[in-house]
């Protein structure tokens, strides 16, 4: 009995070391385990966690760039910045938003437009943003704030920086304007390598100049490291490198010419493209009616967008660059010079225009009879009969790949975005455009109009006076471009863009000149004769008169029948001097009349502008706006002195700026003689 109970005090004492034993090694596993951790912390991961310990202390804080200017080709400025104080408001740190801002109107005048802005903008932003309420406070209510302001966590006064553009609406659609940030500009930011460079951005350019040029008006975002409380205060800088501002932006556009055409305009509806056809600069753009860009800085009220977006008028609409007309009898001379390219016509083939064409059973009208009328004939008095059959011999297919090249119906690669496509049509545009059978089909009796720039034909003013720059500058084509140069923010460099050379199209020079003498013709002897009327300077032209609604063949044209959007659109391209042109366009009066009316009394005062220096009386633009106006009235101003009076920056030389400056003696011609054969009545388009 006593050596079975040794027996089990030994068992039982073997049993409790081993568990002493498993338990000690546990501790000892455990230990070398946290001395493991230990090291790795300490040692092995030691630059990571400090700096993350740094991180915990300190903030990166992101400078936004000042936007660059833009300026035009004088320098004038088109869009600049001023500093000014806002009130703003983080709503992660307001309990009760509507009291803060009930209280806050007590200090500053809080009108219902700001709080509808400001409830939009919350709703675009994350909790954690700081959102603007009130912009450009006053010294006053900066001061009034400043003194109650620890009754309001999470509202703040900040300086920030507001693009301003002096001239308002002067430009409005080749300026464009910036905006906040949306959704979709957000991600495509984050998909792009600007990214880091718009840490701290709000605002980014929306249409026109502001969007196109984007990347040189931005400028590069700095940074500051500050050394912070633990409830995110700064306490001290501890490192920063500065932002860099934007680059200026220099433009071909001249805003001298820009506001004349604008002013000459009035309160009609239309679009003018000015181009330096040596060299494919944009002169002018104007698109009528325009708006106050201002107005879309903060973020544009309800009631003014309505105002805007509602308009019959559509001032939002960029005629010159995205609006598409029939371009009427100003696509004459390039449906000849496609005529003889295509071996269709010669220069002295004759047909008998008799004032009306008949195809199929159908009459097509022609206006006055004009008897024998060979090419350079067609385009002096403006024969629709000629046309008619120039088309029908060409087909439509011949016409849309000669009329093609001349940039009719594509894009012409302007540097700016939105530009319009229009339509140059052909049997396979037709088969893609319509879904019914019957309507794919293309009818020769469709081809008959297109002679005539009417029927499917419809392209915009860019197009038109694109073409117009190629025929003066003796079939070479420039790519039209807007940006001429940039200006360093910093250095105050002055550096050209790139621009491509000219694309010589090929054309038989005897082929060209005819056209070109032709058009130099219609200002001499034409449609325009009465118009330009003893101007010291050649020009070339060709009026225009396109129909806004379709009138049946049978039924006669009454303009005070007819609603005033209803009316004939009134064109005109030109390009001056005729020799050695120094500046083309192309414009279009919506709802005007005749070509000869409307649009080129406006082409004639801005040839006498570009060459001459003259800007018109006050007695000529106040019957300009009207269009009660031909030849100029009383007696021109200086265009010189008329501008000095905008504000402007240096530019480096840029040579001539004006074509009025390089005008020799060989571009001036005496007053134009009269028609040299009276008897003929002079036919509308």
């Amino acid at each position: 009995m006593g050596r079975f109970e040794v027996r089990n005090s030994e068992a039982e004492q073997y049993k409790f070391r081993l568990r002493v034993g498993a338990v000690a090694l546990l501790v000892l596993l455990l230990f070398c385990i946290l001395l493991f951790r230990l090291f790795v912390l300490q040692v092995v991961r030691h630059d990571a966690f400090a700096e993350r310990a740094e991180n915990n202390r300190t903030a990166v804080v992101p400078i936004v760039p000042n936007r660059g200017q833009i300026l035009d080709r004088n320098g004038i400025v088109l869009a600049t910045n001023y500093s000014a104080y806002t009130l703003e408001i983080t709503r992660s740190k307001v309990k009760d938003m509507d009291e803060t801002i009930d209280a806050l109107s007590e200090l500053v005048e809080i009108t219902p437009r700001d709080r509808r802005k400001f409830r939009r903008l919350m709703e675009d932003s994350k909790r954690f943003e700081s959102v603007p309420l009130r912009s450009r406070l006053s010294d006053e209510e900066v001061a009034r704030f400043a003194a109650q302001r620890w009754r309001f966590p999470g509202v703040d006064i900040k300086a920030r920086w507001f693009r301003n553009y002096p001239l308002q609406d002067v430009a409005g659609h080749v300026v464009g304007y910036i905006g906040r940030i949306n959704q979709k500009e957000q991600e495509a930011l984050e998909d792009s390598d600007d990214y880091a460079n718009y840490r701290g951005t709000e605002v980014i350019g929306k249409l026109g100049i502001e969007q196109s040029y984007e990347k040189q008006l931005h400028g590069l975002t700095g940074w500051e490291q500050l050394e912070t409380t633990a409830g995110g205060f700064a306490v001290r800088r501890l490192n920063s490198r500065p932002a860099t501002p934007g680059d200026s932006v220099v433009l071909t556009l001249d805003v001298g010419l820009q506001k004349l055409v604008e002013d000459l305009y009035g309160e009609r509806r239309g679009a003018l493209v000015a181009i330096d056809p040596r060299n494919g600069e944009v002169l002018a753009m104007v698109s009528k009616p325009s708006y106050d860009l201002n107005l879309f800085v903060d973020g544009i009220d309800q009631e003014n967008w309505d105002l805007l977006n509602n308009s019959i008028d559509r001032p939002l609409l960029n005629r010159a660059l995205r609006g598409t007309y029939p371009p009427g009898s100003t696509y004459k001379p390039f449906m000849a010079l496609a005529g003889l390219e295509s071996g269709k016509r010669k220069v002295d083939t004759t047909i008998q225009d008799n004032g009306s064409w008949t195809f199929g059973g159908h009459t097509f009208r022609s206006g006055h009879p004009n008897g024998p009328t060979n090419l350079r004939r067609s385009i002096i008095k403006s024969s629709n009969v000629y046309y008619y059959m120039l088309a029908n011999d060409m087909g439509v297919d011949m016409i849309h790949d000669y009329l093609s090249p001349m940039g009719f119906g594509r894009p012409t690669g302007i540097d700016v975005q939105g530009e319009g496509r229009g339509v140059l049509p052909s049997t396979e545009w037709k088969r893609n455009t319509y879904k019914r059978p019957e309507q794919r089909k293309w009818y020769a009796g469709e081809t008959i109009s297109l002679g005539i720039g009417q029927g499917y034909n419809h392209f915009t003013l860019l197009q038109v006076a694109n073409a117009t720059a190629m025929l003066a500058n003796h079939g070479v084509q420039h790519r039209p471009h807007l940006g001429k140069a940039t200006l360093g923010a910093v250095s105050r460099q002055y550096e050209a863009l790139y621009k491509e050379p000219g694309t010589p199209m090929g054309y038989k020079p005897e082929h060209v000149e005819a056209v070109r003498s032709a058009v130099a013709a219609v200002t001499v002897e034409g449609t325009a004769r009465r118009v330009f009327a003893g101007a010291p300077y050649t020009s070339g032209g060709k009026t225009g008169t396109a129909q806004a609604v379709t009138i049946g063949q049978k039924d006669k044209y009454n303009a005070a029948k007819l609603a005033e959007h209803q009316r004939d659109h009134s064109l005109y391209m030109a390009y001056a001097p005729a020799e050695n042109p120094k500046i083309a366009l192309a414009l279009i009066v919506e709802n005007a009349g005749f070509g000869a009316a409307a649009a080129a009394p406006i082409a004639r005062r801005v040839f006498d502008y570009w060459l001459l220096d003259h800007y018109p009386s006050e007695e000529d633009m106040a019957a300009m706006r009207k269009g009660q106006a031909t030849t100029p009235i009383g007696t021109p101003r200086s265009g010189k002195e008329m501008m000095a009076r905008y504000e402007r920056v240096d530019l480096p030389s840029l040579g001539a700026p004006r074509a009025l400056e390089t005008l020799s003696g060989g571009d001036l011609a005496v007053p134009h003689a009269q028609d040299s054969n009276p008897a003929e009545p002079e036919v509308e388009d």
